[in-house]
């Protein structure tokens, strides 16, 4: 279980008390967020697919849209209602708006003395996340132990970070690929948001259930119109997510498996699988906990001008591990297992958790439809029956 560890999330004694929210009074809630000085940033509906971008107004979110999600597969449906939030996560996560895919450090221009160096240090900017689901959360709490809780300060993250608004979004469908619950992550937010909302949908009723998890969260919902929610509609709210608990695609056993990973690092799974990956680095980009980064140096044609950019890189790369004399990992073998066993092991060895939080993004977006979860249990399996049959011809 993830220990979360965040800025300015001070749990109030307004905390335990529920409101409703009526769906079109959601704007209000936009609206009060957008004067406080916030961009909000939520899902909408573009290229096929539900991506993270800025929010005016309700008609932005993704209306009557929901999501069908398997192992290389995502497709976009119509649901027969109205909800706002009835999809799972899709392509993008929170990462790109906390650890930018392309960040300039500095620039130097040529002058008459040598090089004039400058560091960009741009404002980090207000931005409210609307939509947040719990597994997303745990993410963000990862990379906070990561950039901002660990021995190395990532002074732009730590910015970004405290200044974020969250508003989470319970869930109240799981979807295809999805696994939180055997992460210990979902699917209902417990921690690390201002403000956490259940949407219900009824046949005469769409509203809903909000709580506060921080000072800004009690002031933003102190000026959207609200009103205590009552038993039934918190027990609804309830029920709702305890049935995306029951309706998970995936299942990932974790007893053990940090040892499990370690102890079959020489598996010949990792040759099956490696037959199957492309190493396109699909599911480093849409995973939300992946941090790996490079560093580019560019200059113009004169050699006037020269910048240094921190981009996104992945282990599924063969310059990610080059050294003097050439690539650490030139096989798709080799690089596969180092994801999935630092994914799933030797993360936990560096930060006290897994590296997974069961989104399911990986499975989704990997063009092979190469499962991580079924990986997974392919080792365990094959190792029980090796333990199984020694044992019976220990006893022949």
């Amino acid at each position: 279980m993830v220990t979360f560890i965040y800025f300015n999330y001070m749990i109030t004694e307004n905390n335990n008390s529920f409101l409703r929210i009526e769906r079109e009074d959601l704007q209000g809630l936009i609206e009060a967020l957008a004067e406080s000085g916030y961009r909000v940033i939520g899902p909408t509906v573009r290229d096929g697919a539900i991506v993270y971008d800025e929010v005016e107004k309700l008609d932005d979110l993704p209306a009557g849209w929901t999501d069908e999600q398997q192992p290389g597969s995502y497709r976009l449906k119509r649901r027969d209602d109205r909800a706002l939030f009835g999809f799972n996560v899709g392509p993008h996560s929170w990462k790109k708006f906390l650890h930018p895919p392309n960040l300039r450090l500095f620039q130097a221009k040529r002058n008459d003395k040598g090089f004039e160096i400058s560091n960009d240090n741009q404002p980090a900017p207000d931005l409210v996340f609307l939509g947040v689901r719990a597994c997303e959360l745990h993410a963000i709490a990862i990379q906070d132990k990561v950039f901002i809780n660990g021995p190395y300060v990532d002074s732009v993250y730590g910015e970004r970070r405290e200044k974020a608004f969250v508003v989470a979004v319970n869930c109240g469908q799981a979807g295809g690929t999805c696994f939180c619950t055997s992460m210990k992550t979902g699917p209902r937010a417990e921690s690390g948001f201002d403000i956490a909302l259940t949407e219900v949908i009824e046949t005469d009723q769409h509203y809903f259930v909000a709580e506060a998890g921080s000072e800004r969260g009690v002031e933003i919902l102190e000026k959207t119109r609200t009103r205590k929610a009552d038993e039934s509609e918190k027990k609804k709210a309830v029920e709702i997510v305890e049935f995306a608990a029951s309706r998970m695609g995936r299942n990932l056993d974790t007893t053990g498996i940090k040892e499990l990973l370690y102890r079959n690092h020489d598996h010949p799974r990792w040759e099956d699988v490696a037959s199957r990956c492309l190493t396109c680095a699909n599911c480093t980009m849409a995973c939300p906990t992946c941090f790996c980064t490079t560093v580019e140096d560019t200059t113009d044609l004169t050699g006037d001008h020269a910048e240094r950019w921190r981009r996104w890189d992945s282990c599924f790369t063969t310059d990610f591990s080059y050294i003097h004399g050439g690539s650490m990992r030139v096989s798709v073998k080799s690089r596969y297992r180092q994801w999935m066993t630092h994914k799933l092991a030797a993360w936990i060895d560096q930060f006290g958790t897994s590296g997974c939080v069961g989104c399911g993004r990986c499975i989704t977006w990997c063009p092979a439809g190469i499962d991580i979860t079924e990986e997974a249990a392919a080792i365990r399996k094959n190792e029980l029956q090796r333990e199984n049959k020694e044992q019976q011809d220990g006893n022949a």
